[in-house]
């Protein structure tokens, strides 16, 4: 037999071959499994309601029953991803001019054009499978995992992994991962908005529901759906269905679309080169009419606005800020740090406070008990981590504390640990050995550790892991030092209920049978547990125990200054009581430990800070990022921590308690959230609160937070950043960003790597508009003041190849090294502010006066038009190479060599290789009689070559000059 939420059912299961009953779950998706008997639903799926699947059988389930996902959209084969890259205007404007020069036999001109409409196709096509590996990645680590028990273990697996029959663990936080149907559940609430358009949360149960199929899902309080997460309590099931099967498959019409490379930032670009196309498009359109009416063949001119045009329009644009879009992600994630919504890269850079959390996040996540009060006595506690190995003392005592043996005998209880609810002992009857009776205050305290924990320990390699909370493990720990067995005590007093811990109420509490005591009042058999914050446990207790175990007045004040003392060595502080409650007990409630607890002791641990994070912290102060802490921390050691972080940037921290925080009004919240730098105590609604107080304050907030309370602050933060391993589920859904390595040094790194992408994005901008100006109005002044065009329009045309070239090398710019120290950028100005186009004006005169200054002294000089425009076009490269190198880390490199100073150590080989490659193409584009023939150039001798870098010297001087109007670091 055995018991499940106090029904009992039978064991033993009926043999039936899943060939036959089950195919492909099509026999049972019409199953009725709200009102069929648990026994049943265990026969029908062959699975054992305690243990769960054998792992033998979980490769042919998963064959019988596929994948538990929903079916995802065909994909784009990649023919007609080529030609989705074909369909942009500028590209049917050169297929036009393309068949106007096949009509006028212009067939050099025409090579050239398909040429270009080729290399745009492929380098977009590329551009775009860059996106989508970068999408893939972000896919790959968003997997949902989920808590199952298989051969009678817990086991943490990817929930598309799961199959009919599997035992799933839910707890508060956690999505539900397919459709189960319950065999146990302790004040779970389920929120299934998603599914049902319910907006409150739904309470969930194990009773037989006698309903037809047509009943309502929502009525359904047997079963919990896919889609929906639990918001309170905890509980289990056995999978009935999955993937396509699911209710929420059912309904779906489509998965979500997945995510594209797309921001805020990149649609007002987006948007600008669609109204920059038109302006442009009229002025080329102005200069073929004025051409014609200059009496110029109409040919030409149609040649010249079509490539004047098209070498104007910055459409490479989009497509950099795309390619730099991905290769910053890829590089967030090869840095353990996952961007789920996109636009959140637009906030990071903007970001002015960094509300976090503590353990976990800026800490090791490791918890060590250092110090124990319990039985009016004093404890130290050697050892860190989750390595076993140390020992518990007692103040003024040169004897370790050890409870007997290699682990205490479960059927020594020692006396005056049980009493009536009239206060009088139950002395036991099986005291076994009387030596450790100097110790029972300790032993109740640290048994109340092992058993109010939901969390245990394994062996894994040569070193101890906790599997669950990490304070728990702490616990768990600590009574093992003093010879106790979790195990050994959980067999001991069998756990009958629980209510989970909530932050709304600072405690967790436990019932327990306690089977093998012999008690003279047979009605007083079961004890409850009780683990919290001081304040909660001190609040319901009146009464203790002494160094003997007997049975004393609360003296609170004594317990509030041990608590204090603790707190101030950074310790964060348990307290524990226990109450007896009579023997018909099954459940328990709130309202059961509101008063007459027994207090047992205290336990002080404390989680080592993370190393990187205290350079982490200065980094933020550096870059004008301020760094508050919120905790539900005692506010002693909260601040303790604080200060040993540095989060007081002058020396200082101001911190505040949530229950001074809730009698604030918004006024005072307000200048509280802007001066505060740690918040102790504060409930989740507070949390919240201080986010809207810094953001009225105009402040751009990060918030982290890993729960299921911090999700309304998650989805208010500017940024939301949770956990990749210690966050739930519903933490992880509300977050725009997930660290993979739950560590605060990569906020820090996030922030970084966001500025990092938007300089890059700033120095293509700054690139590209300037490049894209002087080509096009080469052509038109040249047409307006009657001259000869000093670059023909097929020219014009290798040098967009060439410029794109160029740009591309600007994806791959490392961060400059004082990245973080620099301030902020304005990023809601318009995209031409006043002082781009000051650089845009600038860079594109020197660039017309180094075209036609070179092409008519270079035609006076040599008499031949071909050596002329080859010289201009090599002398515009070379300026703009130049120009390049001065917007870049590498050129910044160059400068600090020369002068004798330490270079960035960042790589810049792939902008080497741009340039590198952009020198070889102009070396072949004027040396190669193929290239002559095509382009109308002419080889040059070194004399001619030499010359063309004379003008170069100008845009040096010009160049400094347009970084100082318009910075792009």
């Amino acid at each position: 037999m055995y018991i499940v939420n106090s029904i009992i059912y039978k064991s033993n299961m009926a043999t039936i071959n899943i060939e036959k009953s089950v195919t492909g779950m099509h026999p049972l998706t019409d199953t009725q499994w709200h009102h069929i008997e648990l026994e049943e639903v265990a026969s029908l799926l062959q699975t054992n309601l305690q243990k769960g699947l054998e792992s033998t059988e979980i490769s042919s389930r998963q064959a019988l029953y596929g994948i538990n996902e929903l079916t995802a959209k065909p994909t784009t084969s990649p023919w007609l991803w080529l030609i989705i890259q074909s369909k942009q205007p500028f590209l049917y404007i050169l297929l036009i001019a393309g068949f106007i020069n096949i009509v006028l036999g212009y067939w050099a001109n025409t090579v050239v054009i398909l040429g270009v409409i080729v290399i745009n196709v492929i380098l977009s096509y590329v551009r775009e499978l860059k996106a989508k590996k970068t999408i893939s990645i972000l896919d790959q680590a968003l997997t949902i995992k989920t808590v199952v028990v298989r051969d009678g273990k817990k086991c943490c697996i990817p929930a598309k992994e799961l199959t009919p029959g599997d035992l799933v663990l839910l707890a508060s936080g956690n999505n539900v991962p397919a459709d189960l149907r319950l065999i146990s559940a302790n004040n779970l609430q389920v929120d299934q908005f998603a599914l049902t358009r319910e907006s409150l949360p739904v309470s969930k149960n194990v009773n037989l529901l006698d309903l037809n199929e047509n009943t309502s899902l929502s009525q359904r309080t047997n079963i919990v759906y896919a889609g929906s997460f639990v918001t309170f309590g905890e509980g289990s099931g056995i999978v009935i269905d999955i993937g396509n099967n699911t209710q929420l498959g059912l309904i779906s019409e489509s998965i979500p679309a997945r995510p594209s490379l797309d921001t805020p930032l990149t649609r007002k670009l987006n948007k600008f080169s669609q109204i920059l196309t038109y302006i442009i498009l009229s002025l080329a359109s102005f200069t073929f009419v004025f051409g014609i009416g200059l009496g110029r063949p109409w040919g030409e001119m149609f040649n010249a606005a079509v490539v004047a045009s098209v070498s104007a329009i910055p459409y490479s644009l989009p497509m950099i800020i795309t390619i730099i879009f991905a290769i910053g992600i890829e590089r967030m994630a090869r840095r353990h740090i996952i961007i789920r919504k996109l636009p959140a890269i637009d906030s990071l850079i903007k970001t002015t406070v960094i509300c976090s959390d503590k353990t976990g996040t800026l800490t090791e996540n490791q918890m060590t008990v250092k110090y124990i009060y319990a039985g009016e006595q004093q404890y130290t506690v050697g050892g860190i981590g989750y390595n076993l190995k140390g020992t518990i003392w007692q103040s003024g005592n040169l004897q370790p504390v050890h409870l007997g043996g290699r682990f205490l005998d479960n059927n020594t209880y020692l006396r005056t640990t049980i009493f009536d609810s009239n206060g009088n002992s139950d002395v036991t009857t099986n005291i076994t050995n009387n030596k450790y009776e100097s110790y029972i205050a300790l032993r109740e305290c640290l048994v109340a550790g092992l058993l109010c924990n939901d969390s245990h320990l394994e062996p894994k390699g040569n070193q101890w892991v906790v599997v669950g909370d990490s304070t728990e493990g702490a616990l768990v720990v600590s009574a093992r030092k003093a010879g106790l067995s979790q195990s050994k005590q959980r067999e001991a007093m069998p756990r009958l209920n629980i209510i989970p811990f909530e932050a709304k109420y600072q405690y967790m509490a436990t019932l327990h049978g306690m089977g093998n005591v012999q008690s003279n009042h047979n009605k007083i058999n079961k004890t409850i547990y009780i683990k919290g914050s001081v304040e909660a446990i001190l609040s319901r207790s009146k009464q203790t125990l002494d160094k003997n175990g007997n049975l004393v007045s609360l003296n609170s004040t004594f317990i509030e200054q041990e608590a204090e003392m603790m707190a101030k060595q950074g310790l964060r502080v348990l307290a524990f009581a226990k109450k007896i409650v009579e023997s018909d007990c099954n459940f328990i409630t709130h309202d059961s430990i509101t008063s007459g607890l027994i207090f047992l002791g205290l336990q002080g641990m404390i989680d080592l800070p993370k190393q990187e994070v205290f350079a982490a912290i200065k980094f933020c102060h550096s870059a004008g990022i301020k760094v508050q802490m919120i905790t539900g921390e005692h506010i002693i050691t909260a601040v303790a921590v604080g200060y040993k972080f540095g989060l007081g940037q002058n020396g200082e921290i101001t911190a505040f308690k949530g229950q001074e925080l809730a009698v604030m009004n918004d006024t005072e919240l307000e200048a509280a959230a802007e001066t505060g730098v740690v918040f102790a105590r504060v409930a989740p609604e507070q949390k919240l609160h201080l986010v809207k107080a810094l953001q009225a304050r105009g402040e751009i907030v990060t918030v982290t937070g890993n729960s299921v309370n911090d999700a309304l602050a998650l989805k208010l933060a500017d940024i939301a950043i949770a956990m990749g391993k210690a966050g739930t589920d519903v933490a992880k859904e509300a977050a725009d960003i997930l660290l993979m390595d739950d560590n605060f040094a990569s906020i820090t790194t996030a922030v970084e790597e966001g500025r990092s992408i938007y300089q890059n994005l700033h120095k293509a901008i700054a690139f590209i508009l300037p490049v894209c100006s002087s080509e096009s109005m080469t052509v038109f002044i040249a047409v307006l003041v009657s001259l000869q065009l000093p670059i023909l329009p097929i020219q014009i045309l290798w040098l967009s190849i060439v410029n794109v070239i160029m740009t591309v090398s600007l994806a791959f710019e490392p961060k400059s090294n004082d990245l973080m120290k620099q301030p902020l950028r304005n990023w809601n100005e318009a995209l031409l502010s006043k002082k781009l186009l000051c650089r845009l004006l600038l860079v594109s005169v020197l660039n017309w006066i180094v075209v036609f200054g070179m092409f008519e002294w270079a035609y006076r000089t040599f008499l031949d038009v071909a050596v002329a425009r080859t010289m201009a076009i090599q002398a515009l490269i070379l300026a703009r190479i130049v120009y390049l190198l001065t917007i870049s880390q590498w050129g910044k490199a160059i400068t600090a060599i020369t002068q004798g100073q330490v270079a960035p150590s960042d790589d810049a080989s792939f902008f080497a290789l741009g340039i590198f490659a952009s020198i070889i193409l102009q070396i072949v584009f004027s040396q190669w009689n193929v290239m002559n023939t095509l382009f109308a150039t002419a080889p040059l001798n070194l004399i001619q070559l030499l010359i063309c870098f004379i003008p170069v010297l100008l845009m040096i001087p010009v160049a400094i000059l347009a970084n100082r109007l318009n910075p792009t670091d």
